[in-house]
């Protein structure tokens, strides 16, 4: 179990909070709003109405033992800066921060952010990527340049076991799972010896332009 401060409750905040509360993990949860505190009390470890900017008061209310730090406080920039900077003061280690555009988020990597989120943006990549790609199910990006996809097994595939397709050399993509839909199975990882069927999904991780390139085949 981990403990996480959640520094702003919009609708970003508050559905990080419950699901994290959710899963098992201590959260404690801070806006200067009364109203979307008394919302989330029930549904987090604390709520505080509180300024999240302010070190002493980020370590008044347990910041200073956090394993991670999320920051959400809209559009106002000046508060997610101070919000971020008073939580890595705190010794918070992990600091995720949302964004509001490309340059904020390059601004707060800077500042020391360990990583960032820009839900409009990341979202449209996600589904132009995933509209792109008829064979692509569900796709999700990561750092770096890569990304891991669901896809349809391609018909020159079908019968075919990983180790004969030796996808890692010829594609440069590994295969982390194999979902049979019929049945519901998912194989993780999974064995390189059974043949691939047309009732098969793949779930592959590699960089966007070699998923791209295996999900023109057909």
């Amino acid at each position: 179990m981990k403990r996480f401060v959640i520094v702003g409750l919009g609708n970003f905040g508050s559905t990080v909070a419950r699901e994290l509360h959710r899963q098992g993990h201590e959260v404690v949860a801070v806006d200067r709003r009364r109203e979307p505190v008394d919302a989330i009390a029930d549904h987090v470890d604390r709520a505080a109405v509180a300024d999240g900017t302010v070190l002493d008061t980020l370590k008044r209310i347990g910041a200073a033992d956090a394993d991670v730090g999320i920051v959400s406080t809209g559009d106002d920039i000046s508060a997610c800066v101070l919000a971020t900077l008073a939580l890595l003061d705190a010794g918070v280690k992990e600091v995720v921060v949302k964004t509001i555009s490309l340059e904020h988020a390059r601004i707060m990597r800077r500042l020391g952010a360990s990583d960032t989120v820009f839900p409009e943006h990341d979202s449209a990549m996600d589904l132009a990527a995933k509209l792109s790609d008829t064979a692509v199910l569900n796709y999700m990006r990561l750092g770096g340049g890569f990304s891991i996809q669901e896809m349809i097994v391609p018909d020159a595939w079908e019968g075919r076991t990983l180790r004969d397709l030796a996808l890692p050399i010829n594609f440069r993509i590994s295969v982390v799972g194999v979902h049979d839909v019929l049945t519901d199975r998912m194989s993780v990882p999974p064995d390189p010896d059974v043949v691939l069927k047309e009732s098969d999904t793949l779930i592959v991780a590699g960089t966007r332009e070699n998923l791209h390139r295996v999900a023109q085949m057909k």
